[in-house]
């Protein structure tokens, strides 16, 4: 169902059930699941890719190019999973040759007036605050919350199930499972209240609780620390998350607020 008033570029791809509101502008290479709703003047541009059963609301403008100037014109994406909601005035830009595809998972929200910039990956039910920033190439785990007016550098990670406070400047890494606050960003503790609603158990948040310890309150530089949490405690799912996930940061990770020097 579309609306008169709305413009569908006749190659577009829609699914069944799709309802298309007034003003709307939908480009040509641009491919809709079913059961989506496309609000009152959303913005759909070449490269969009939007999955199943979505809400894009009003003034959203999805698949415009970079705001990098190196973007040269090459064909690239911005795609959206299924049951993910894009409030309203949110900007999501499509990919550059870096990767090519800038990609948001299944069951996210994506507040108003959040900017998604290229090439960024965002997992599975996470959740961008209203006026949240993310730079170019960011990366985002499942289940991971940026708060509102939070910014991110380009290029910084953030783990699976961490919780980025509101106003937060995230310039390094933020690993697994943690609360990232304070001004310098940074580890305040383990987001045990969002563990404990996602099911994990009592014995495996304070499994994570003594990793972070370690890491964070032993007096040990990052590398030695996380030497000593593999030699010294069992191994888990969650115990390998936070070690491969600090092995390969690039940025280095977040700091202790309690311990400056480290």
């Amino acid at each position: 169902m579309s609306h008169s008033l709305s413009y569908i570029h006749p190659k577009a791809k829609i699914g069944k059930n799709v309802v298309i509101d007034p003003f709307a502008y939908i480009a040509e290479d641009v491919v809709i699941g079913e059961g989506t709703w496309i609000g009152p003047n959303a913005t759909l541009m070449d490269g969009t890719r939007i999955g199943m059963e979505c809400q894009i609301f009003p003034g959203a403008v999805i698949g415009a190019i970079p705001q990098d100037l190196k973007f040269a014109g090459e064909k690239t994406i911005a795609e959206i999973g299924d049951h993910t909601t894009v409030r309203e005035y949110a900007t999501i830009n499509r990919g550059t040759k870096a990767r090519e595809i800038t990609k948001i998972g299944n069951n996210c929200l994506i507040q108003s007036y959040a900017h998604v910039a290229h090439d960024c990956s965002i997992g599975n039910y996470c959740i961008l605050g209203s006026h949240a920033g993310l730079a170019g190439e960011v990366e985002i785990d499942d289940f991971a919350i940026l708060s509102p007016y939070s910014v991110v550098h380009q290029f910084v990670r953030i783990g699976t199930h961490s919780f980025v406070q509101a106003t937060g400047k995230v310039g390094k890494d933020v690993p697994p499972y943690v609360l990232a606050g304070r001004e310098p960003l940074s580890y305040t503790g383990i987001n045990s209240i969002g563990l404990r609603r996602r099911q994990f158990k009592n014995e495996t948040i304070y499994e994570i609780q003594e990793i972070y310890r370690i890491i964070y309150q032993r007096g040990l530089n990052i590398s030695d620390a996380i030497e000593f949490v593999e030699a010294n405690l069992p191994a888990s799912d969650e115990r390998d998350k936070i070690i491969l996930f600090i092995r390969n940061s690039k940025r280095g990770i977040i700091k202790g607020y309690f311990d400056d020097e480290k």
